[in-house]
This record gives C-alpha cells, sequence and structure tokens, in this order.
C-alpha cells in the first residue's frame, strides 16, 4: 500500500504562491508523456477548428445570440432555443476540453527534468492565443456574426495550431543551437511556401465570409466581393502552393538532402492533393456541408504539413539533453513558473 505523503502548512502555502512549481518538485513525466500532452493540445487545437465550422455549417452561429451567457437568463442552452443551441453551447464547451488539453501541457513541460524554458513558453503561448480567441469568438456573436470577425476568428485559430506544431516538434528536440540540413537558399524556397500557404488560408477565409454559408439561418452580412472570383483567386494560390511542394521535393533530391525533410515534402504534397480532389468536388457539387467541413479539416493538415517541413531543415538531437538527469538549480520562479 502506497503511504500518502503528508501535506504540510508550508507545502500548501508554496502550491498557492505557484502551483507549477509545487508539481514540478513532485512529479517528474516520462518524455513520452509531455510529447504526448504536446500532441493532445495539437489535436484539440485542430478539432475546435472542425467543430466551429460545423457549428457554421449547421446555421448555428448564432445559436447562442449572446456572450458570455448562451442568453441572458441562462448560462447554458435551453429547450426552447432547438439544436442550434445544442450545437453552438456544445461547441463553447469544448473550449473547455482544449484548455484542459493546454493546461496539460503546461505541466507537463513544467514538470520535465531539466527544466526547458522555451518548451513551456511555448505551452503558455497556446494559453494566452486560445483566451483572446475566447473572447474573439465572443465577439463574433455579439456582432451577429460579421465575415471579417469570423475570418479573424479562424486566422487566430491557424496561430494556435502554428504554436502547438511547434511545441509538439520541439518535445523531440535538444534546447541546444539548431543545425541545418540544407542550404540557405533551400531554407529561403521553404519560407516562401510557408508565406503562400498562409496566404492560401487567408484568402480561404474571404472566400467563407463571401460564400453562402453565413453560419446562420437569417440575414448576416458578406464580404461584397464576387464569391467565384475569390474563389478563383484561392485556387491559383493552392495550385503555387503544390507547384512550389513538387519543385521543392526535386531540389532536396538534387541536393542530397536527408531523409526527414524529403519525407515530410512528400507529406505535404499528398496532403495538398487530396485537400485539391476535396476543393474541386465541393465546388462543383455547390458547395455540399459535409465536403466543406473535410476542407477545413484539410486546411488544418496543409498547415501542420507545411510547418513541418520548415522545422525538418534543421535539428537538435534529442540525446544531447539528459531529459532524466538531475534537477538543474532554478532561478526564483516567475510569474508562469
Amino acid at each position: 500500500m502506497v503511504r500518502v505523503p503528508k501535506v504540510t502548512r508550508d507545502d500548501l502555502a508554496s502550491a498557492a504562491r505557484n502551483p507549477l512549481a509545487f508539481i514540478a518538485d513532485r512529479w517528474t513525466p516520462d518524455p513520452r508523456t509531455v510529447r504526448r500532452a504536446a500532441l493532445a493540445a495539437l489535436v484539440m487545437a485542430v478539432a475546435i477548428v472542425v467543430t466551429g465550422g460545423a457549428v457554421r455549417l449547421t446555421g448555428s452561429g448564432l445559436g447562442c445570440p449572446t456572450w458570455p451567457k448562451c442568453t441572458d437568463d441562462s448560462l447554458t442552452a435551453t429547450r426552447e432555443m432547438g439544436v442550434h443551441g445544442y450545437i453552438e453551447f456544445g461547441n463553447r464547451l469544448l473550449t473547455y476540453v482544449l484548455c484542459a488539453a493546454v493546461g496539460w501541457a503546461i505541466i507537463a513541460a513544467r514538470s520535465q527534468k531539466p527544466y526547458r524554458r522555451s518548451l513551456t513558453r511555448l505551452g503558455w503561448t497556446q494559453f494566452w492565443v486560445v483566451m483572446s480567441n475566447a473572447v474573439l469568438g465572443g465577439i463574433v456573436v455579439l456582432v451577429g456574426l460579421n465575415p471579417y470577425t469570423v475570418a479573424a476568428h479562424f486566422m487566430l485559430s491557424t496561430a494556435l495550431i502554428a504554436v502547438a506544431a511547434v511545441m509538439w516538434h520541439r518535445t523531440g528536440e535538444a534546447d541546444t543551437a539548431p543545425r541545418p540540413l540544407v542550404g540557405k537558399a533551400v531554407g529561403q524556397l521553404v519560407w516562401v511556401l510557408v508565406g503562400v500557404t498562409l496566404l492560401l488560408i487567408a484568402v480561404g477565409t474571404v472566400v467563407t465570409g463571401a460564400g453562402p454559408h453565413a453560419g446562420d439561418s437569417s440575414e448576416v452580412e458578406r464580404i461584397p466581393l464576387n464569391w467565384e472570383n475569390v474563389t478563383k483567386l484561392h485556387a491559383v494560390l493552392a495550385w503555387i502552393v503544390v507547384t512550389l511542394t513538387f519543385a521543392l521535393w526535386f531540389v532536396l533530391k538534387a541536393v542530397d538532402a536527408p531523409r526527414d525533410p524529403l519525407n515530410r515534402t512528400r507529406d505535404l504534397f499528398l496532403v495538398l492533393l487530396a485537400q485539391g480532389v476535396i476543393g474541386y468536388v465541393q465546388y462543383f457539387t455547390d458547395l455540399p456541408e459535409v465536403l466543406v467541413g473535410a476542407h477545413m479539416f484539410g486546411s488544418c493538415l496543409v498547415w501542420i504539413a507545411t510547418l513541418r517541413v520548415l522545422l525538418a531543415l534543421r535539428e537538435r538531437p534529442a540525446d544531447e539533453v539528459d531529459v532524466q538527469g538531475p534537477t538543474v538549480t532554478e532561478t526564483p520562479v516567475a510569474a508562469h513558473g
């Protein structure tokens, strides 16, 4: 039978002052636990985008017509609000699951030995992005699904996915200085790829804001642009991303690059092909909701795959860090541990 350690008054005071440091003093997670925690935060960041899309595609964007309560008199959805109220409120509840996943990632990173400040900061960055996006989501509801705020809401979610993906990748690396695996010209090409991919995602939000899926059955403001013209621009940018990816793969082969950048580039190319097929099918079938939702999910995968190509261009060997070593002497803990 395991003996439960006594908790003294000093322990309680210490936990109140800095609970993360208190936990870190008593728990050392396995490196795989830290990596799984970071992956859980990334998965939830994607899930919140997909479920947010489901809210929009079912016309439930104003299912809860106010914020932070669902109605002026009720925190939760009521029977009178129907299915749309439950869908919108369910998406709000999922934000708490996302917060829990991010919190687990922060605690696991903070408790790892030796302490890795860079990893913990990535976790806290996710937390503040989630909080900012929750407030922005409330503003989206209060302004009646204004398409510009909806676009900003999605782009902030894209930023969250980026930080979560970087943290997940960094859990398998050391904190030593990165060593490039390819030349400067190849790195510049990848940065162009990242920039065009981000522009592709941003234009995709304009397509949504100008298109027929307003997010609610009532009259909702749309972006005053020709939807088909914006869609064609989106398609052109998609082809540019595909071309850049294809060119990058040949360049990496030509310079005899290591296997990891090649594999990540191949993965991106395959994701882009699948996303392209979904995009064209949804366009020629008058935007069925299921395919639009799949396209939003594909957008997240494209963004993650693009970032993985960028991160694969350098290495920080994990064996340079004694992840099971003794705790180093730390300076006084800051506000966020």
